[in-house]
């Protein structure tokens, strides 16, 4: 597999959007009731814990690729990276994948407790469909934030994510193909990063939704890599680093790409997703768009190591 750069200018890039993705966090959390008690705090803990904000940089560099200004996309990313965290913390919980460490730090149940961490779950999520309904979004209209709404709404259920994380825990113990498999990661992880992608093109209105089938290709593609890679990190990636225990995906008995296909083949599954991935934004650049933002997230995407 041939090298891929990381660009310092991604690098940068990626770090302005996370710090301005958590300065808008705050200050939709800052506002709320009781914002001194356990509740709040255990949401600051799963919202703010850290991570690369990959899901907010999805709809910032979306909504510029079609000239949206910054300050409509402050909802929309936060909003989708409040549903993301919402998602952690109940993935982690006991009942679930009962994990101790998230980010190199203890998960919201460890801290706070168990009750706590699925009340703040269940407020950041209620949260992010307040922030999408209520937050100023000066230039969007209001047909697409409510297509914002619904955008969200179907990632974060049963057609999406919940539905993959109800297929994932159904499939632990047991021998799946790649099929099922592949249908898993679609809904658990890759339908929350389709639909931050989709929130920055609906900003945009009509010239966003024709985008649309170009970007779900592009989606499609980087969101599978980008579990791929999380199974080929359970099995090199160190602790430290990914954030969680090393071979929690073995422990738990999960099937995963290298248990299926082998290391080796399944990097090189990451390298036909990224090949798929830069085809669909090759025919987007060809109207004039400019996808060097995505192009360089889909190759930060295979070659990350936590």
């Amino acid at each position: 597999m041939p090298e891929i750069g990381k660009s310092a200018a991604f690098a940068d890039q990626l770090l302005a959007f996370r710090q301005r993705t958590d300065r808008t966090l705050l200050d939709f959390i800052a506002p709320l009731p009781f914002n001194d008690g356990d509740l709040v705090a255990s949401m600051r803990h799963g919202a703010l814990l850290g991570g690369k904000r990959l899901r907010p940089f999805l709809v910032y560099t979306t909504g510029q690729m079609f000239g949206i200004a910054q300050n409509n996309l402050d909802a929309p990313a936060a909003a989708v990276e409040c549903i993301h965290a919402y998602s952690l913390i109940h993935d982690d919980l006991p009942a679930m994948d009962n994990d101790d460490l998230r980010r190199g730090q203890p998960t919201c149940h460890i801290k706070f407790g168990e009750a706590n961490a699925i009340l703040a779950g269940d407020a950041l999520q209620s949260l992010a469909f307040s922030i999408l309904a209520d937050a100023e979004m000066p230039d969007v209209a209001l047909r697409d934030r409510l297509a914002m709404v619904s955008e969200l709404a179907a990632a974060s259920g049963v057609a999406g994510m919940c539905g993959g994380q109800s297929m994932d825990l159904d499939a632990e113990g047991k021998q799946i193909g790649l099929a099922a498999l592949e249908q898993i990661h679609r809904h658990k992880t890759g339908a929350l990063i389709r639909a931050a992608i989709r929130l920055g093109a609906l900003a945009a209105g009509s010239s966003g939704r024709a985008a649309l089938p170009l970007l779900d290709r592009y989606a499609a593609a980087i969101g599978l890599a980008f579990q791929v890679q999380d199974d080929i990190l359970d099995v090199i990636g160190e602790t430290e680093k990914i954030g969680k225990r090393q071979g929690a995906d073995q422990q738990h008995r999960k099937s995963t790409y290298p248990a299926l296909l082998g290391l080796d083949y399944a990097k090189v599954k990451t390298w036909e997703l990224y090949q798929e991935a830069l085809a669909a934004l090759n025919a987007l650049a060809a109207q004039s768009y400019d996808t060097a933002p995505l192009r360089a997230l889909a190759s930060f995407i295979i070659k990350r190591d936590n």
